[in-house]
């Protein structure tokens, strides 16, 4: 009996939250058209063509990165939100002159980059013989082969968060075995010899030896050279170093709650990006929709009840360091956090939302996804992850990264900023 009045409570609970949830079609309908039709449309893809032509790359450390927080700084200032900077360190690696040949069995040059923390070679290079393994086991299983060689993984692609393991901690394994330096098979399902970098993670009592990322045409060219039995020797050279930490800041921008300003819905994207690229898509554009949402909300005349935050991040590239540092400041404040959200997965069509949370939570979360109908985008997936929420999510605040544009965040975080919903 007692269960069967839990089952009934919970029920009609849930029926007050889809009610209430559905009272909300009026404003996402509101939002929808601003965004998409009206006279914002667009206009997060404008602001970000102006910050990425005026900025360029922001990597770690850098003035640039610097300008671009100063830059967003008076841009959401002038917006008429009310903006701060919380100051964080940061690491510092800089890439200077690389580059990579095989000298045989012929001479081609081999595009590369870098890979984020890594050491560089002495002035002259390193010039060694070369093996080509497709696998951490294979590495294991040829481990006396590889002593005072260039390892080289030539690793299928499977998924990004599998395979990006070869980029994250190939160099510590093949020192392990003796290796001088590893050349890594960009993590990327397609190449036009295009390398990318990215960040790696020497292993603590392991000699940090040089490591790059190739393109995927190269490491399979010299896996069939090696297959065929044919001797590979490459010379690397890079000037990559290592300075102290920098200093530098996360951009916070909000709207203060008028009933509950304690209460916080966070959204989020990085300011930070690699060198060798304009950081458009990772995450200038996830930055733009952060703040978007604000404009939105701001433009309509909508007074959340509780404080709707944009955090935009620094040095998200090297593990998350600005995010990492924001969590350990506001941590105390913990149960004031109602939902941490995070764009850092691209900016086209609206796919999906993930979601981590508990089954209450969840439930809240599937009423306010049928509001996005009008966008084709009902879906809820599950295990939502980020590098910069993941603090708050293993200390239990409800998260969600979205594959979205700004009208589905802005629905979103309005829906759990105007209305009495909670999610813990």
């Amino acid at each position: 009996m007692e269960n069967a009045y839990i089952v009934v409570f919970v029920c009609f609970c849930m029926k007050d939250t889809a009610a209430e949830v559905a009272g909300y079609a009026d404003v996402a309908k509101r939002i929808i058209d601003l965004a998409v039709f009206g006279a914002a449309q667009n206009r997060s893809y404008r602001r970000l063509a102006d910050f990425t032509d005026a900025i360029g790359s922001r990597v770690s450390g850098s003035q640039s990165l610097e300008m671009a927080i100063k830059y967003m700084h008076n841009a959401m200032s002038q917006d008429g939100l009310d903006v701060h900077l919380e100051p964080v360190k940061i690491p510092h690696w800089v890439r200077g002159k690389e580059s990579a040949e095989m000298i045989m069995p012929r001479s081609k040059n081999l595009a590369m980059l870098g890979l984020g923390s890594s050491v560089g070679t002495p002035p002259e290079g390193i010039k060694a013989e070369v093996l080509v393994v497709q696998s951490f086991d294979e590495l294991k299983l040829r481990a006396s082969e590889a002593a005072g060689k260039i390892v080289v993984f030539n690793q299928p692609f499977v998924s990004y968060g599998e395979t990006v393991a070869y980029r994250a901690f190939g160099a510590s394994e093949a020192a392990k075995v003796g290796a001088v330096a590893t050349l890594i098979r960009s993590i990327t399902p397609f190449s036009v010899n295009s390398p990318h970098t990215g960040w790696q993670d020497y292993q603590a009592g392991v000699n940090r030896i040089p490591t790059a990322c190739i393109t995927v045409e190269d490491a399979e060219l010299m896996w069939r050279l090696a297959q065929r039995g044919q001797k590979i020797v490459v010379r690397l050279t890079m000037e990559a170093k290592t300075l102290p930490d920098a200093d530098s800041f996360n951009t916070v921008a909000e709207i203060k709650g008028w009933e509950h300003p304690e209460q916080v819905v966070l959204l989020s994207g990085h300011l930070d990006s690699w060198d060798v690229g304009q950081g458009a898509m990772d995450d200038g554009g996830g930055a733009m929709i952060s703040w978007e949402v604000l404009s939105l909300i701001k433009d309509l005349g909508l007074r959340p009840r509780r404080t709707l935050r944009t955090v935009l991040w620094t040095a998200e590239e090297q593990g998350g360091v600005g995010a990492q540092q924001y969590f350990n400041l506001h941590k105390v404040n913990l149960n004031n956090f109602d939902l941490v959200m995070e764009s850092d997965l691209g900016t086209f069509t609206p796919v999906a939302l993930q979601f981590t949370g508990s089954d209450a939570a969840r439930k809240v979360m599937e009423e306010v996804v049928k509001l996005l109908a009008p966008i084709n985008t009902t879906k809820l997936e599950s295990h939502g992850e980020g590098t910069d929420i993941s603090p708050w999510l293993e200390a239990g605040v409800p998260g969600r990264p979205p594959l979205c544009v700004c009208s589905k965040m802005t629905l979103i975080t309005t829906l759990l900023t105007l209305s009495d919903l909670k999610l813990i």
